[in-house]
């Protein structure tokens, strides 16, 4: 969503233009028919648990619910191995390259409720690097789709090892479930932790020992 000061008017995704009246143009990249097919359901929902969708402050929820839902899961239109090719470069560097920290929000697929935390990836170049700001939009990807945190680990793995080929790829994802804090068994404050690794991480114990000093270090 994209905010600019000073004009008044919305533009919607068939290009059609209303007034906010909240000093800003709001650009909103939605599907139209997909907003309205998941916001009649969401009408129903809202009936269904007790709601009146007619009322002031429900009016626009069933919208609001369908656009936010396009957006948590707009991972499934991203190719993320096109994402490392897009800035691949031929490099001699063959150490450990780690973007740690990275931020993680998902939806868990048997819920739909969010899960979150922190990735952190490394992986050892065999010729090829790519930029690191590809690292986070990888993970981002794959997180903006129905999830469970084994699977995301896997997959972000595997892209970048199937993607850079190089000598070894470790991922770990710290992250507290809102399925098992707010309902359930209610453990607000559990953290699940899942790892995967790949060549040199799996093959040599110093060069995992390496990565997991590094991620849990406090270096900045």
């Amino acid at each position: 969503m994209a905010r600019k000061p000073t004009s008044k008017r919305q533009t919607a995704p068939d290009g059609e233009h209303e007034p906010t009246g909240e000093g800003y143009e709001r650009i909103d990249q939605y599907d139209a028919r997909t907003v309205a097919r998941i916001g009649a359901h969401y009408g129903d929902i809202l009936k269904a648990v007790g709601e009146d969708p007619k009322r002031e402050g429900l009016q626009k929820t069933p919208e609001r619910v369908a656009k936010a839902l396009q957006y948590l899961t707009h991972g499934y239109d991203l190719d993320p191995a096109a994402i490392l090719r897009s800035a691949m470069f031929k490099e001699n560097y063959s150490q450990m390259v780690l973007v740690k920290d990275i931020e993680v929000y998902s939806l868990c697929e048997h819920h739909m409720l969010p899960f979150f935390g922190k990735a952190h990836i490394a992986y050892i170049p065999n010729g090829r690097i790519t930029g690191l700001s590809k690292i986070p939009r990888v993970v981002d990807a794959f997180a903006r789709r129905l999830q469970v945190q084994e699977r995301l680990t896997d997959q972000i793995r595997d892209c970048i090892h199937d993607t850079l080929k190089p000598l070894g790829v470790a991922v770990v994802i710290e992250a507290a479930h809102l399925c098992m804090q707010m309902r359930g068994i209610q453990k607000q404050n559990s953290v699940t932790t899942t790892s995967a690794f790949t060549g040199i991480f799996l093959d040599d114990p110093r060069t995992r020992e390496e990565f997991i000093k590094l991620i849990s270090a406090k270096l900045h």
